[in-house]
């Protein structure tokens, strides 16, 4: 139900980031636990557009992106996100996501 005139703004990176979080050092546990409060904090503030920066899994073993995927998997889940993509290469590339909210 999102128009492909949204998307495409929000792919290009043309929506105003209202809030960032920084998910690096966080455990999965920890990492969802923040993100679930981001998100609702955010949407009660009125917030449209926010980054997640989660990391590109340079760091962890094997350099897989293990908070990428978990990421990806809970925004899914939440009624609350109309929708969400990797960023711009100068915004972080895919070690970072823009997440589209729903209004108030």
């Amino acid at each position: 139900g999102l128009q492909h005139s949204v998307l495409r703004r929000l792919r290009r990176g043309q929506f105003a980031i209202k809030a960032e979080l920084d998910l690096h050092g966080c455990t999965v546990s920890q990492a969802r636990e923040r993100l679930l409060r981001f998100i609702r904090d955010a949407r009660a503030s009125n917030q449209r557009c926010v980054r997640v920066i989660h990391g590109k899994g340079n760091r962890s073993e094997g350099k897989i992106p293990i908070l990428k995927g978990k990421v990806n998997a809970w925004l899914r889940q939440k009624n609350e996100v109309l929708a969400f993509c990797s960023a711009h290469r100068g915004d972080g590339g895919t070690g970072v996501t823009y997440v589209l909210l729903k209004r108030k």
